[in-house]
């Protein structure tokens, strides 16, 4: 496949949509314009690629609606070098916006079915993740922390205590929780051991799931 101006045009009103719908970050809405997400999706699903829908990318996964994107990147408040940590790589269009802002990204995946794929996809599009792994995002990554942000794109039942503590003071950590249906929730790390939490209304996710073992 292809980036034809054609995608350019559709990925312009993607943007138009998504700020719309209330995102504000200039930032945020260029890198949308930027990220090709129709490469990002099985070919058979070209033709819906810039509608603010989400879609299954195998393994009992989803491709996030463009807003959903869009709005938990707002939040993080993505800084250039900033690094951050990205729970759930999926199809990698989250992490080719935050790549897009400047950000330093780690990111885990937890099927490796996904991360096979999306690693081999990030190498021949030239997207450069610091590092991409394989592993239970429930434990985040503490021998890279501390993390001016964290970003969960999976629904979690409660909130994991390692992904606080890996938190810089000033970090962000951005993530849905609940069951069936999540609240997006922000937590800001004002100290060692107090954080502001925010909420912001309810999204669905798949759920993020922990390795028992």
């Amino acid at each position: 496949m292809q980036d034809t101006l054609k995608h350019k045009g559709l990925r312009n009103k993607l943007a138009e949509i998504v700020a719309d719908q209330g995102i504000t970050d200039t930032k945020v809405l260029e890198a949308i314009k930027n990220v090709p997400r129709h490469l990002f999706l099985d070919s058979s699903f070209e033709a819906h690629a810039y509608q603010d829908k989400a879609f299954p990318i195998g393994a009992e996964q989803t491709i996030s609606q463009p807003y959903t994107v869009a709005f938990q990147t707002q939040l993080l408040a993505v800084k250039p070098q900033d690094k951050i940590l990205e729970i759930g790589t999926g199809s990698g269009y989250q992490t080719a916006v935050l790549l897009g802002l400047g950000a330093t990204v780690y990111t885990i995946e937890r099927q490796q079915e996904l991360f096979k794929k999306t690693k081999l996809f990030f190498g021949r599009m030239g997207y450069r993740p610091k590092k991409v792994i394989f592993g239970d995002g429930y434990k985040g990554l503490p021998n890279e922390a501390p993390f001016q942000g964290i970003i969960v794109t999976a629904g979690a039942p409660l909130v994991p205590k390692p992904l606080l503590a890996q938190l810089a003071i000033g970090g962000r950590l951005v993530i849905p929780v609940g069951q069936t249906e999540q609240v997006m929730t922000l937590f800001i790390r004002k100290s060692e051991k107090e954080f502001e939490k925010k909420e912001f209304g309810n999204f669905r996710f798949v759920p993020l799931l922990e390795n028992k073992n």
